[in-house]
């Protein structure tokens, strides 16, 4: 079993920043690829960043150039760094791995909510 716990929300003013932090735990050495999702009422989860095991990376054009995925192996954790944030990067970001445990499968945090006020 893999957890991830989310931290690093909160609100900022348009413009601001933000560094949101992703801990695993539990069987780490079946995760794969890690990333960051958000959500909004009126909208779908959205991918927002993804970082592969060997550090290869990926953004939704949204994002790109403001945001940047990191992750550090030694210590389970992925980041998510937030510069220029919008009112529309308001959301709850998840935190999401693929794991593999005989099958491939997903594991999600329980997300934590960012809010950029104008």
């Amino acid at each position: 079993q893999v957890q991830l716990v989310e931290s690093g929300g909160g609100l900022v003013q348009a413009g601001g920043s933000l560094r949101l932090s992703c801990a695993a735990s539990g069987d780490t050495f079946s995760i794969n690829d890690m990333g960051w999702y958000r959500q909004t009422p009126a909208n779908r989860r959205e991918l927002v960043a993804e970082i592969t095991n060997d550090g290869n990376t990926d953004y939704a054009d949204s994002v790109k150039g403001r945001f940047t995925i990191s992750r550090d192996n030694a210590k389970n954790t992925v980041y998510l760094q937030m510069h220029s944030l919008k009112p529309e990067d308001t959301a709850v970001y998840y935190c999401n791995a693929h794991i593999f445990v005989g099958r491939l499968a997903e594991v999600w945090g329980q997300g934590t909510l960012v809010t950029v006020s104008s």
